[in-house]
């Protein structure tokens, strides 16, 4: 049977921190504003049926799942930089969870997310920041590599997921532009009625990726 995973990407097994993208500068006057973190939702509430038959079986990656990049933006004749985020709903992945209530271990896990739809989310006053979505395009090559892929053999769960926010660390690789690094996904997870929800980040320098 195949259950719901929500992925968030503040978030997520796979956050895309696109530190090193820069390469865009251009004038700015007045207001800015940046979207904050992705973060689990309100405080959980175990799923009975999660409690009773515990958490074993495969989780698939549902609606509501998000991944996103945060890369600091300079703009000229500024001293602050400014966040720049974009983001993209179209989420995928999968992994297997085994064990009991005395704890659990994920295995085989994957997410992938379409850079192709990535889109800005921040707001810079007289500016389109859409602009910066065609720049970054260009730059991750998004038509020959449309996709940012995390994955990961397993993951020790704690057993008091079922009924409390629980923190996880995921060593992992993540594939961006065709170039695979290991990386390490600190991340939160909790089950909110008959799903997962799991919300991390890795922080990058995009020139280990070729950008």
């Amino acid at each position: 049977m195949k259950r719901n995973l929500v992925v968030t990407a503040a978030a997520a097994l796979v956050a895309v921190a696109l530190l090193g993208v820069g390469g865009y500068v251009y004038f700015f006057s007045n207001l800015r504003s940046s979207r904050p973190s992705l973060s689990l939702s309100a405080s959980p509430t175990a799923s009975p049926a999660a409690a009773l038959t515990g958490l074993a079986g495969t989780w698939t990656v549902t609606t509501g799942s998000q991944a996103r990049y945060r890369v600091k933006e300079l703009f000229v004749g500024e001293t602050a930089k400014h966040d720049a985020v974009a983001q993209t709903s179209n989420v995928t992945g999968s992994l297997m969870v085994a064990g009991d209530a005395t704890g659990y271990q994920a295995i085989g896990i994957t997410v992938t997310a379409d850079l192709t739809s990535l889109h800005s989310t921040d707001q810079v006053a007289g500016r389109n920041v859409s602009q910066r979505d065609g720049l970054v395009s260009r730059q991750l090559d998004v038509q020959q590599f449309p996709n940012a892929k995390f994955t990961a053999t397993s993951a020790s769960v704690p057993a008091t997921i079922t009924s409390a926010q629980v923190d996880v660390t995921v060593p992992g690789q993540l594939t961006i532009h065709g170039v695979t690094k290991n990386v390490t996904a600190p991340a939160k997870a909790q089950v909110v009625g008959n799903r997962i929800e799991t919300a991390g980040s890795v922080a990058i320098n995009m020139t280990d990726y070729g950008v």
